[in-house]
């Protein structure tokens, strides 16, 4: 029997590999221009390729005014509300607003009372995973990606699923239904696990979901140990939940549940495809390196309510001297908004009652200034085709900090909203879909002349 190599005998021949990988796969950018290649299906402008139609939410940075077309403060609707309005009703009345928000967004219309009791009701219902599932897919095999945790535990579901295949409506909206319930639990047992096992915690503790809680109540209570929280806490994080719960079908991880979804695959296989769009930090880990970055400013910035140092700060990351010195600041900038990011906008106020309830009301000042130095400085450094503000993930992840979630659930947060506008994409692809989406790539290759092995 052949003796197996080891990795530091297989690394050579790797990067040698590696090499021959680069070189061959190389294409040179002026092809692009010269054969009107939308990269990112977004055009010069940032202004993306239409690909499809929804129903499902709108979101808004441009509108025409005298016949022309200019940059506006950013609106998100969904299926034709204002998200300004719905949270605004939510605050008012005192009630929580994820759940009626994913009821709009998956049936196109506000709730009656007595329909919202009934679909938080079956929501409810439908917080149990299956026998052993978390002994068996949790528990035994802990990762130190929660992303990757909640994607495993979402394709393992399949295996539950007495009818997994069925692409018909109802049995669709079933499922998404399920996932939807699911996901706090899958995301939450996820984190507890590595943390015993892996980061070697002192304790292990399961919480169940309680009934009568919101999505946003349960995340608090199974997360921490004493499962208490202030209504404060849950409010706002109740907010985030909605504001990140559906942001237009040409967002990369609902475009993905499109494409995916097209070729008549299963739900957890969209699902799960959807969540491997998610986790990239260009998508929905954004708010991670917006964290990082902050600490980098606080180690750099003694006075910060000095805002020349923290433009002088800024000005070394926009310069690539500083922090990661790719001379991005995150949080900073969106594809679409240019004015404002609404979600951002709506988050603020709500930020700042959080912060004074943390005693860390000088840090969200550090966050406002950097928000509105930033803009500044990089139009200083750049040649931009459109103006630069905050977005939703500028404030998020100090948001999570004060409520004290690990960072290692930031992106599964995230993920535990978006899996509503996810389940609309999905069923709306189903029923209005009838093509797979194949978009035309070109090939810029040569003809070559082929060689026998023993002729190479």
């Amino acid at each position: 029997m052949n003796k197996k190599r080891d990795y530091s005998e297989i690394t050579p021949a790797l990067s040698k590999l590696g090499d021959l990988l680069y070189e061959e796969n190389v294409i040179d950018p002026a092809l692009y221009s010269q054969h009107k290649v939308n990269r990112g299906l977004r055009d010069i402008n940032g202004k993306g390729v239409l690909t499809g139609l929804t129903e499902i939410s709108e979101v808004l940075s441009r509108k025409v005014v005298d016949g022309e077309e200019v940059p506006c403060d950013g609106e998100l609707y969904y299926r034709g509300y204002n998200v300004h309005d719905l949270i605004n009703d939510f605050i008012a009345d005192r009630r929580f607003g994820f759940e009626e928000t994913t009821y709009i967004l998956l049936f196109g219309k506000l709730p009656t009372k007595d329909e919202l009791e009934e679909f938080k009701d079956i929501l409810s219902d439908y917080r149990s995973l299956p026998n052993s599932f978390v002994r068996d897919f949790i528990m035994k095999s802990p990762s130190s990606d929660m992303m990757n945790s909640l994607a495993r535990s979402v394709l393992a579901l399949y295996s539950y699923d007495n009818n997994p295949d069925d692409t018909s409506i109802n049995n669709v909206l079933r499922q998404c239904l399920h996932l939807i319930a699911l996901f706090p639990q899958l995301a939450v047992y996820s984190y507890r696990a590595y943390d015993y096992y892996r980061k070697e915690s002192s304790s292990f503790f399961i919480h169940m979901p309680k009934r009568e809680y919101s999505t946003a109540e349960n995340i608090l209570y199974m997360l921490r140990p004493d499962g208490q929280f202030t209504p404060l806490e849950a409010e706002i994080l109740d907010i985030a939940l909605v504001l990140h719960a559906e942001h237009g079908g040409g967002n990369n991880s609902s475009f993905t549940t499109h494409v995916v979804t097209s070729s008549g695959t299963d739900t957890y296989s969209a699902i799960a495809a959807a969540l491997g769009s998610l986790k990239g930090p260009k998508h929905g880990g954004a708010n991670i390196k917006v964290c990082s970055m902050f600490e980098n400013i606080k180690e750099n910035v003694s006075d910060w309510s000095d805002r020349e140092q923290i433009a002088d700060c800024l000005d070394k990351i926009v310069s690539k001297q500083a922090f990661d010195k790719t001379g991005l600041v995150y949080g900073i900038g969106h594809a679409i908004y240019s004015i404002s990011d609404p979600r951002a906008t709506i988050f603020r106020g709500y930020v700042e009652r959080l912060a004074q309830e943390k005693g860390r009301s000088d840090e969200f000042e550090l966050y406002k200034s950097v928000e509105e130095l930033a803009p500044q400085i990089i139009a200083k450094h750049r040649n931009m085709y459109k103006g630069v503000s905050a977005n939703v993930d500028f404030y998020s992840g100090f948001v999570y900090q004060m409520l004290g979630l690990p960072q290692e659930l930031y992106t599964p947060i995230f993920a535990i909203a978006r899996i509503s506008g996810w389940s609309a994409h999905r069923l709306e692809e189903l029923i209005n879909g009838n093509k797979i989406i194949r978009p035309a790539y070109k090939s810029v290759s040569g003809r070559r002349e082929y060689k026998n092995l023993k002729d190479r």
